[in-house]
């Protein structure tokens, strides 16, 4: 594809990310992603706050249906919500939070970027896993300013948020706010900017396929454990 292709294929699978956001289509950690994204990046809200109120009247104008024990449940969906709230202010509080998290991520990480448990992947690139399971996973990523991560292609998609610092790859330069969208037909190679280390938050829906000579040799290191 042309770079003008890739970035017309990214802008409309950004679109496509907030409209299942905006129907509450999501698995929660990409919840979290767009969430945190919307937070560092108020300008996503009003296209947001759009797809909602057509979602809002769509709910509208549907025929009510009666509920079963509509008060016992209703009593149960409010005291979870009471304790899940409780429970993520707690986490919240232990996650001593920066300004480089937001408090989406902070609340579903319950920690803080200097406690946690890094694994060093390769010279300069670290990752902490956070959700490792059938429906993908959840990873953060600790680039050291001007590391270049292995090329790459995904299996499925990979939705990367960037926390702190920058990078760049073949689809152009992304700071933090900003959500690089990857998928099957994308092979590419991010390098952080050289600057600063860079922090992102990413989650996928299948493992990534290391390509290049260098990859066969890392390619263990990816692998689930």
């Amino acid at each position: 594809m042309t770079t003008q292709e890739i970035n017309h294929h990214e802008e409309t699978a950004l679109d496509t990310l907030l409209a299942h956001y905006a129907r509450g289509a999501l698995s929660a950690p990409l919840h979290v992603l767009v969430a945190s994204h919307l937070e560092l990046r108020p300008e996503s809200r009003r296209f947001v706050g759009a797809l909602e109120g057509v979602v809002a009247s769509a709910i509208v104008v549907e025929d009510p249906v009666p509920i079963s024990d509509r008060d016992a449940r209703l009593a149960a969906i409010f005291a979870a919500e009471d304790e899940s709230e409780t429970l993520m202010r707690s986490r919240a509080d232990r996650a001593a939070i920066s300004g480089d998290v937001p408090h989406p991520l902070a609340r579903y990480l319950g920690q803080s970027l200097t406690e946690v448990p890094w694994r060093s992947l390769l010279p300069g690139v670290k990752e902490y896993r956070i959700e490792d399971n059938e429906e993908g996973e959840a990873v953060l990523y600790w680039i050291k300013g001007g590391r270049k991560m292995p090329f790459h292609t995904h299996e499925g998609s990979e939705y990367t948020l960037v926390l702190k610092g920058a990078f760049s790859d073949l689809n152009g330069h992304y700071g933090r706010g900003d959500i690089a969208i990857a998928d099957a037909d994308v092979d590419h190679r991010p390098i952080a900017d050289p600057d600063a280390d860079c922090f992102c938050f990413a989650v996928t829906d299948a493992p990534l396929k290391l390509t290049g000579p260098i990859g066969r040799i890392v390619q263990r290191l990816f692998i689930k454990h």
